[in-house]
């Protein structure tokens, strides 16, 4: 079992930046065996959606709408989001994702997620 713990959520004005921390614990094979983490969030009404990820071997991937004010960064078993200029349409619950190999299926972990705020 893999647990993360997000951080990093807050208040903050349009224009803004804001600095998201997770970090996964758990047992030592499970940790190792993680093979990307992201971020995802979910506004009031809307599904939940992919904000950036990134592999073990450091291959980011990000939505179209945060390319440019967002960077997605790894550190063994930590990963941050650096979110700049941010918008109004930013607000939302963001959730840290660990994944890894199961047997015949892809595992994800999930974070409690942490609220980002962006006030006009």
């Amino acid at each position: 079992q893999v647990q993360l713990m997000e951080s990093g959520g807050g208040l903050v004005q349009a224009g803004g930046s804001l600095r998201l921390s997770c970090a996964a614990s758990g047992s030592i094979f499970s940790i190792n065996a993680i093979n990307a983490m992201g971020w995802y969030r979910q506004a009031p009404g809307n599904q939940r959606e992919l904000v950036a990820t990134i592999t073990s071997g450091g291959i980011t991937n990000y939505a179209d709408s945060v390319k440019g004010r967002f960077t997605i960064s790894r550190d063994n078993a930590k990963v941050y989001l650096q979110m700049n200029s941010l918008k109004p349409e930013d607000t939302a619950v963001y959730y840290c994702n660990a994944r890894r190999p199961g047997l015949a299926r892809w595992i994800d972990y999930w974070g409690q997620g942490t609220q980002v705020t962006v006030s006009s």
